[in-house]
């Protein structure tokens, strides 16, 4: 009995025993875990992103207008060279870059071990020179339908040197050219017997795209709600590594029926704002905001007759509050320049209304309360000199007279007053008096203003004297009140004290009259000497809406500078782009993107000038210089930031680029749009960079992942978990040894 107890007793005390070693021992690998290894991506997971727009045949070579294909074409195809946003610069993709010293020459050479996504083990499918000389020569052909794209190789010899090298020979350097090399390479076989002029109807093809890039096509599926576009990862030996096993693009027709469907989706590109401006961001997704190098500005039409004036374009710039129209878009990126800039130093860039008046007036733009206001002063003045003294204002009914009178000294006799002979007065000696009439014919005084004028015998003109006549009292009362401000603005502008004074902003024409200016007055449309009312044709698309939020606003500012401006909000893209070619504008609200290279050539140098000729057939639609803007100047500055492979002597050009197109104003640029891409809290990795295009997002994409796990740290694994224990140990002792030692202290 008692060695039956005892065994029971030993089996519970190993059973405890072994219980207790589990426990340490489950603590001790918890704490080694948590101190020698951390959290880290690993592969796994479908990213599922839904967007607004419309589908179309998936080919690189057509995916200028359309972001939703641009989006899934990126992954798909891989260009020689690819946009790195991290570093801002082009770097690597398929193929390695060398440029010759004189930037002329660009010689590009693929990596080994690139294939299609079609190689299988029974037909490997390599990427091959003759692949890329396919892509950039087909560009090149007559035939091929993207004629914007094919701008771009115009003068472009290209050669395969051997199966992984091909060569582009510039008629002459241009520092940009490594930006054209990013466009997606196409593979030759998949495009045989397809005739140029009719490579964009390839479907086959476009709805089943075969490319180098990290992620292949794997499926199209057309659901109730969206166009679904399915990518598998492709495994190649070039780096980056990516995480995420498949990309699922679903693509709905408005962003209502998206957010219906919001719970099967982890991203939603380009989020709409509400009327709070805010971003609408579903719950338990976060925003990523990110600018593009776009601008959108006020681009004048050179060739305009009234804006060919630079004081009068000086003003409107001066006169527009960018900072308003920032903040009713809910716009944070204000810029200056085209270059992205913004200059709060230099005063040609501020808002200030002051300045803008004074710009109009050296540009002989005036409120027609100046223009009253100075015939008044030149009428005072003339009246001031010689002999003749009249009011300068008369109520008169038709058939009273005027009399005036003179010495006879200064006009002797036979003299005559408006083809009226003067008569001796006949009670003042030595003086004259002449009866005017307010009847019709030769001398009399008309209703409205008149030239008194006094002449010798022989016709030669002693004076001249202006008076203006009115039968009614209520118009007299009105001119009384106008002369009375007239020498009231004299007294003030000569520096005369008083308590009642007047400027000329002060003062508002009405009925032909200066009186003072009330709160209520609207600001009159200014003129020029010749009489011609300043008034300006905006032309604005219509799309997106906020540029026609943005033509409002403009035109209720210029018209507080005097600026009648027409809105002309085309009735679609189509009229839009009708008008934008024939330049059939005075000021056009549009943007325009630099893209990665942040080149301002297309838009500045006067080679984008559309020419206007007599054939509409001969109108370029890549005439891209919006305000018609001619400088030799500006040309030269923009070849050479081109052409040059020194970068301080790019720098200096480009600086002085930005003094040039700051003196002679072509645009107002107003803003930089902000865009927001928001994603599920589960998706991690996400990190905007200086994107180019909106689906430069992807550019980065090697980082984003939807699983971690726990991995060691360098240098560290489970047979590190022994070390660690004696050094766990030692390190406990002490303060094992000090509980002791305070314990018997109490």
């Amino acid at each position: 009995m008692f060695f039956t107890v005892f065994k029971r007793l030993q089996y519970w005390l190993l059973a405890g025993f072994v219980v207790a070693f589990a426990f340490a021992l489950a603590v001790l690998l918890r704490s080694f875990i948590r101190e020698n290894t951390v959290w880290a991506p690993v592969r796994g997971g479908t990213y599922i992103e839904g967007s607004v727009g419309g589908l179309q045949p998936l080919n690189p070579w057509f995916t200028v207008t359309n972001d939703v294909n641009r989006d899934i074409g990126s992954l798909v195809f891989s260009g020689l060279l690819k946009y790195n946003p991290e570093t801002k610069k082009i770097e690597d993709d398929l193929a390695e870059m060398t440029v010759s010293g004189d930037g002329g020459i660009y010689t590009l050479k693929l990596k080994e071990n690139l294939f299609w996504h079609d190689t299988t083990d029974a037909d490997p499918h390599p990427v091959t020179a003759q692949d890329a000389l396919f892509t950039f020569e087909t560009i090149q052909h007559p035939d091929f339908p993207n004629t914007l794209l094919r701008q771009n190789f115009l003068g472009i010899k290209i050669d395969a040197l051997d199966g992984r090298t091909v060569r582009f020979k510039l008629d002459e350097p241009y520092h940009f050219f490594a930006s054209n090399l990013t466009i997606g390479l196409l593979p030759e076989r998949s495009f045989e017997s397809i005739p140029v002029s009719k490579i964009d109807q390839a479907l086959d093809f476009g709805f089943a795209p075969v490319g180098a890039g990290p992620y292949a096509f794997k499926s199209l599926v057309q659901t109730e709600l969206s166009t679904e576009v399915t990518l598998e990862r492709f495994e190649r030996s070039l780096p980056p590594d990516y995480k995420l096993d498949r990309i699922v693009f679903r693509i709905f027709p408005d962003f209502t029926t998206l957010l219906s469907d919001i719970r099967n989706m982890d991203g939603v590109r380009l989020v709409p704002r509400n009327e709070s401006g805010e971003p609408i961001i579903p719950r338990r997704f976060r925003a990523a905001y990110y600018s593009l190098p776009q601008y959108v500005a006020l681009f004048f039409n050179l060739e305009s007759d009234f804006l060919k004036d630079q004081k009068l374009r000086l003003g409107l710039q001066l006169g527009t509050d960018k900072q308003a129209i920032a903040d009713a878009l809910h716009e944070k990126l204000i810029v200056d320049t085209p270059l992205l800039e913004i200059d709060t130093s230099d005063w040609r860039y501020q808002f200030a209304p002051a300045a803008a008046q004074g710009a109009f007036y050296e540009s002989n733009w005036h409120l027609p309360e100046k223009i009253r206001l100075q015939r008044l002063l030149e009428m005072r003045e003339a009246n001031d000199v010689g002999p003749l003294h009249i009011d300068p204002i008369v109520l008169l009914d038709t058939g009273a007279v005027l009399a005036v009178t003179g010495l006879l000294r200064d006009a002797g006799s036979g003299a005559l007053l408006n083809g009226t002979r003067v008569e001796r007065h006949p009670t003042e000696t030595g003086a004259w008096i002449a009866a005017l009439s307010t009847y019709g014919g030769t001398g009399s005084l008309r209703i409205g203003d008149n030239i008194v004028r006094l002449t010798r015998r022989d016709g030669s003109i002693v004076d001249s004297f202006y008076v203006w006549r009115t039968a009614d009292a209520r118009s007299y009362k009105r001119a009384a009140e106008e002369q009375r401000l007239l020498e009231l603005f004299i007294h003030t502008r000569d520096g005369a004290q008083g308590e009642e004074r007047v400027t000329v902003r002060e003062l508002f024409l009405d009925k032909g009259m200066l009186r003072r200016r009330l709160s209520t007055d609207p600001t009159d449309i200014r003129m020029n000497d010749g009489g011609e009312r300043l008034s300006l044709r905006l032309l604005t698309s219509p799309t997106p809406p906020a540029y026609a939020d943005i033509a409002r606003m403009i035109q209720t500012q210029w018209a507080d500078l005097g600026v009648h401006v027409g809105v002309d909000i085309a009735e679609n893209r189509e009229v839009f782009e009708e008008k934008l070619i024939n330049r059939d504008y005075d000021v056009l609200l549009f943007g325009q993107s630099l893209l990665d290279n942040l080149d301002s050539y297309p838009y500045w140098h006067s080679s984008g000038m559309q020419k206007s000729p007599s054939e509409k057939s001969h109108l370029r639609i890549d005439a891209y210089n919006l305000s018609q803007y001619s400088s030799l100047r500006a040309d030269a500055l923009l070849e050479t930031i081109r052409t040059t492979h020194d970068d301080a002597e790019r720098m200096s050009s480009l600086n002085e680029l930005r003094a040039v197109l700051r003196d002679d104003v072509p645009a107002v640029f107003l803003y930089s749009p902000l865009y927001a891409f928001a994603y599920h809290q589960d998706l991690k990795g996400i990190e905007p960079g200086a994107f180019s295009l909106h689906s430069d997002r992807f550019l980065t994409l090697q980082n984003w992942y939807m699983k971690e796990e726990r991995v060691f740290q360098p240098n560290r694994s489970w047979w590190s978990f022994f070390g660690w224990v004696l050094r766990f140990e030692m390190e406990t002792k002490p303060l094992a040894v000090s509980a002791v030692s305070l314990d018997r202290s109490l």
